[in-house]
């Protein structure tokens, strides 16, 4: 009788996490995701190194500017690699909704959807606004660490591994700061290496039954 009480109290639990969280987040979504990063950063980086082989062999101008060809390339990867990683994670968390019968847009998803969006609508108008004014070297810091931030204020509404992967990315930011001439590195590790890593423990965990 004892040992059916226990399974009632642990059944009851269930269904109240159930019922606060939203638990059908793709930790393979999380892998693709790290996989388009790295991509992205990688032809960002050969676009940085022939921008510079350009202004030693001419009178180009090394420095980055809004206006310039090579800013407009990794502007369009970054919205490209950021479009890939949404559909990816869409699709993938969708299928495995419908797996376990779970209702993909219901009051957890949209709670856990508008704790994610406000940090990081706000860092990316921070990030504009830097770029506007020409403080270029804080743009990847202050990606890393509001997007580090959105993971952490969702984490409460789904996966308690979302939180570890914000602190970590929020930790790579600030290093990101003051090693200022190793941002791109450092975004490399935060949205690549990072969501590969968390991407492929939460699989492991969750995903494969």
């Amino acid at each position: 009788m004892e040992e059916k009480y226990l399974q009632d109290i642990s059944d009851i639990k269930n269904m109240m996490n159930k019922s606060s969280q939203f638990i059908s987040l793709s930790g393979l979504a999380g892998i693709m995701a790290g996989i388009y990063a790295l991509i992205g950063a990688y032809i960002a980086h050969e676009l940085i190194q022939n921008h510079k082989n350009d202004y030693t062999s001419s009178n180009y101008n090394q420095v980055i500017t809004l206006e310039s060809n090579t800013f407009k390339m990794i502007l369009l990867i970054a919205f490209l690699v950021l479009f890939l990683s949404v559909t990816t994670a869409a699709l993938l968390t969708i299928n495995k909704a419908k797996k376990e019968g779970e209702t993909v847009w219901n009051t957890t998803s949209k709670r856990l959807l508008t704790n994610f969006l406000i940090p990081l609508v706000t860092g990316g108008i921070f990030g504009m606004l830097l770029l506007q004014n020409g403080d270029y070297g804080l743009v990847a810091p202050v990606t890393l660490i509001f997007y580090g931030l959105s993971c952490v204020n969702a984490s409460k509404y789904t996966l308690r591994d979302v939180r570890y992967l914000g602190i970590t990315i929020i930790i790579l930011g600030l290093l990101s700061t003051e090693f200022s001439g190793y941002s791109l590195e450092f975004w490399a590790l935060g949205f690549g290496v990072c969501h590969i890593i968390y991407g492929s423990m939460m699989y492991f965990k969750y995903d494969r039954k």
